[in-house]
């Protein structure tokens, strides 16, 4: 049997590498750019909850990640407490014409860097059952499927995540 394609790995490399990640704040304008970007993802794939979740993102966040290549925006990621130890991942969103390279990976890592920079202990998350891809790198990085939490208990669309860090 024989392949149709062969990924070229020294390709996957060189795109991750000229991809630099920059932390900011959510007044970053080309956050604020990706994050409406997600917002208009998520019309399609929350459909009638669509409001339930926009008033949970619409809040400033200190600690924030954009990715660039090329000095193009192309994916985001934030955290903030969600109690004492305790941090939430939100808002990673990587566009659709940047994924498969490695994006939502770096924006993962530098997250959790700073997450324990800041001394805590674990990390959650929500995010949709239907985005499969997202729920597969979450596993890959060793989050846990948990109980929903907060304002996601009985939010069937919603799976929470929890990642805790080892000394």
């Amino acid at each position: 049997m024989q392949l149709k394609s062969k990924v070229n790995y020294n390709h996957l490399v060189e795109l991750f590498f000229m991809i630099q990640i920059h932390r900011t704040n959510s007044n970053n304008e080309d956050f604020k750019k990706l994050t409406h970007q997600f917002d208009e993802f998520l019309i399609e794939i929350d459909g009638d909850e669509k409001n339930f979740f926009a008033q949970y993102n619409q809040i400033y966040i200190n600690a924030v990640v954009v990715a660039y290549e090329n000095d193009v925006a192309i994916g985001c990621g934030a955290f903030k407490e969600y109690e004492p130890n305790v941090a939430e991942i939100k808002r990673m969103f990587v566009d659709p014409n940047h994924r498969n390279k490695g994006v939502a990976a770096k924006i993962l890592h530098e997250l959790e860097h700073w997450i324990k920079e800041n001394k805590y202990s674990c990390c959650i998350l929500e995010t949709s059952y239907k985005l499969e891809n997202a729920i597969a790198l979450y596993e890959k990085f060793g989050f846990e499927r948990i109980a929903n939490f907060g304002q996601y208990i009985g939010v069937k669309s919603s799976i929470c995540m929890k990642k805790i860090f080892k000394n």
